[in-house]
């Protein structure tokens, strides 16, 4: 490899290490702001546990709703003893010295990577800028705004929509001498992870949105891969042992795609302007 070559390599590498060293300190400042409500997001993971979601009010609804129209049907399949059972306490556990403490830095860090969300993805922004045109380069704001919203909204979808599914599915096979026993440990590494999945899988329509712009990638691409695209969906989920937690992620990673798809037909650069503005050259 020639000199020409080797210095614009290390440059990036450079470049790509302040980058880091920014994020890097970004989060740790994040981190400290969101020690102090740790507590609370704890408390917001461990709802589930407690019996009452948004699907045990669904139940009871419809329950009421049977009973209302059918009354019949609700006595004869003895609803009101299901809609009646007391609800049972699950605390989390832990076993090894510290555990709680090490669970309350995992979550203070990942809460803090969402505050400096914004300072993330600009970083990310400033080390592809060299190589963008003055108009890519006006995209700045919209990428930060689009790709923060997203991530957040895809986390949010996760712990109001999924998470109670996948806690009250467990629940669901306590059992006489089947008994649940949660560790704090496995139970929130479980959900802080599938947070930072739910939030990337989100992030789909922004890099498609940014790719197709650039004309990278195009509605014509996208279209044509989707049969592979249900593949690496399927794939990817298949990481995670069980059948519901797989579900619920090849799912939306899949309409996430199918979303992209027409992220890229409305928003993707058209022929006729590809070759608009050429690269600058930057110094």
């Amino acid at each position: 490899m020639s000199d020409e070559k080797v210095v614009p390599v290390i440059e990036h590498l450079v470049e790509l290490r302040k980058r880091l060293i920014v994020i890097v300190i970004a989060v740790v400042v994040g981190m400290g702001v969101a020690w102090n409500f740790s507590g609370d997001i704890l408390h917001f993971i461990e709802k589930p546990l407690t019996g009452k979601t948004y699907l045990t009010e669904i139940k009871k609804d419809a329950y009421l709703k049977v009973k209302e129209l059918a009354p019949s049907m609700y006595s004869h399949y003895k609803l009101d003893q299901d809609l009646n059972v007391p609800q049972k306490q699950h605390p989390l556990n832990y076993s090894a010295p510290l555990e709680p403490f090490f669970i309350q830095c995992k979550i203070s860090m990942l809460a803090g990577f969402v505050i400096v969300l914004p300072i993330v993805f600009y970083q990310v922004w400033l080390f592809i800028a060299p190589g963008l045109t003055r108009r890519e380069r006006r995209m700045v704001v919209p990428f930060i705004t689009a790709a923060t919203v997203t991530f957040c909204i895809g986390a949010m979808f996760f712990l109001i929509i999924i998470w109670p599914v996948i806690i009250n599915f467990s629940l669901s096979y306590e059992a006489e001498g089947l008994q649940s026993w949660f560790n704090i440990s496995a139970y929130v590494n479980f959900c802080l992870r599938l947070i930072l999945i739910f939030g990337l899988i989100f992030e789909l329509p922004v890099l498609t949105l940014i790719l197709s712009r650039f004309g990278i990638v195009s509605y014509r691409l996208l279209a044509s891969k989707r049969k592979y695209a249900l593949l690496a969906s399927a794939i990817v989920a298949a990481f995670h042992a069980d059948l519901i937690t797989m579900f619920v992620i090849m799912v939306p990673m899949y309409m996430m795609y199918e979303i992209s798809i027409w992220v890229a037909l409305i928003f993707g650069r058209k022929k006729g302007r590809i070759a608009e503005e050429p690269q600058e050259q930057t110094i």
